[in-house]
């Protein structure tokens, strides 16, 4: 298969799926250019081999054009971290397009509007809410066929297919699956972003060093349920942190006060604990927490055992008993994945669990630990607490991550490489 290195991309015109879709405020000021920094490296490399790039991307989730979600509005930043004046076109398959791709130069770029203006690229219709079950089959056959015109059209841009965008190659969209069909496999390939979190990843779950320790945060047991079990067959600890200890507390009979709980969860929790057993795999949960009396930075504080918080308050970090077992565990490992923060790290008051964790991976990453570190939450701490270039490696996917941790093929991943 080529790569980013092998591949000569002079005289080339490449398509290059990224995944430039970035926060904007109000006035549509990018808030955060991560991801688009994260594919500079790859448009570079084209740029500098003598070829030429067409710019794919999405920008949140639109249901139709609007000058909300339009990618005019990051032109300028691209432009400035690419160092060439990107050119524009006002929408990704019109004459316009067509006619600025079929027009650069090597070492031009072209960004296209934002693809998810179609409703081809997902490959589903926009229906309306009263549509009868007749009507939806009929659109979805309808739009299915008009996605194989919209993916050829894009593919026909170029010469080359370059997947850049991990945080979409968990969807079987028409420019991160589909287009690849119309490559052959010597013209489609990883951009440098996607093959370092293949090979981050696939370094965690395939290569690893043990003790191997997984962190799971986040709010929801259910948004996690198959991650976890997938992790039971791998880790020798498993911390599980964040909203779901409540849920696991009020399951062995703890009182959580208003703590967040997934009352229909109770029984999975239990069973959760009992597979972990089984497997041997030491799992690990919070055993106190710094409470608040409110959903709030500035709401009076003090500290309980999970299993003992008074009504009215809440549960919203770990405490100093649970952030210092959570940080010895963490010490001793060899192989590190975090994903979700252990409380409310964007209150400063409740960021102390998920920092101490966060200090703990560093440490133990200096020590030659490997250490991965994914989802937006988490991403966001480690931002946060300036320790992002102290960790072995970042990830920009959320989904896609957690589908290859499940252990599920990515679709974008598929296209090109065939598994």
């Amino acid at each position: 298969m080529q790569t980013m290195d092998t591949f000569n991309f002079a005289g080339k015109k490449a398509f290059v799926r990224v995944d430039f879709n970035v926060p904007l405020d109000e006035n549509f000021n990018i808030t955060d250019d991560t991801r688009i920094r994260a594919a500079i490296p790859t448009l570079k490399k084209i740029l500098k081999d003598g070829g030429s790039v067409i710019i794919g991307s999405h920008l949140g989730r639109p249901k139709g054009p609007t000058d909300k979600f339009s990618l005019k509005h990051i032109l300028p930043r691209v432009s400035e971290l690419l160092g060439v004046d990107v050119q524009f076109a006002n929408d990704c398959i019109g004459e316009e397009a067509e006619a600025k791709a079929a027009a650069l130069r090597p070492g031009e770029a072209l960004l296209l509007e934002n693809l998810r203006f179609y409703a081809e690229e997902e490959g589903k219709p926009r229906l309306a809410a009263d549509a009868t079950e007749e009507e939806t089959a009929k659109a979805k056959k309808e739009v299915k066929e008009s996605q194989k015109e919209f993916t050829r059209k894009l593919a026909s841009y170029a010469d080359v297919y370059v997947n850049d965008a991990f945080g979409t190659a968990h969807r079987a969209h028409a420019s991160t699956a589909l287009i690849a069909d119309h490559f052959d496999a010597d013209n489609k390939l990883f951009g440098y972003l996607l093959q370092n979190e293949i090979t981050a990843v696939e370094k965690v779950m395939n290569e690893t060093q043990r003790p191997f320790t997984a962190i799971m945060g986040g709010s929801k047991v259910s948004t996690k349920i198959e991650i976890i079990k997938n992790l039971l067959d791998k880790v020798d600890n498993l911390i599980l942190a964040g909203g779901m200890t409540y849920t696991f507390a009020k399951a062995f009979g703890g009182k959580i006060g208003d703590s967040i709980v997934e009352d229909d969860k109770l029984d999975l929790a239990k069973e959760l604990v009992e597979l972990a057993k089984e497997k041997g795999v030491n799992l690990v949960l919070a055993t106190d927490a710094k409470i608040a009396d409110s959903f709030s930075n500035d709401a009076k504080t003090d500290f309980a055992p999970v299993t003992e918080i008074p009504d009215g308050w809440e549960g919203l970090d770990i405490g100093p008993e649970s952030e210092k077992a959570f940080a010895e565990i963490i010490k001793n490992s060899k192989t590190i994945l975090w994903n979700g923060p252990v409380g409310v790290f964007e209150f400063d008051n409740f960021d102390k669990g998920s920092r101490a964790v966060s200090n703990a991976i560093v440490d133990a990453t200096q020590k030659g630990a490997f250490s991965l570190v994914g989802g937006g939450d988490s991403v966001a701490c480690v931002n946060k607490f300036g320790q992002a270039d102290e960790v072995s490696y970042v990830s920009t996917g959320g989904g896609a991550l957690l589908e290859m941790i499940e252990g599920k093929v990515l679709p974008g991943i598929k296209a090109i490489r065939g598994y």
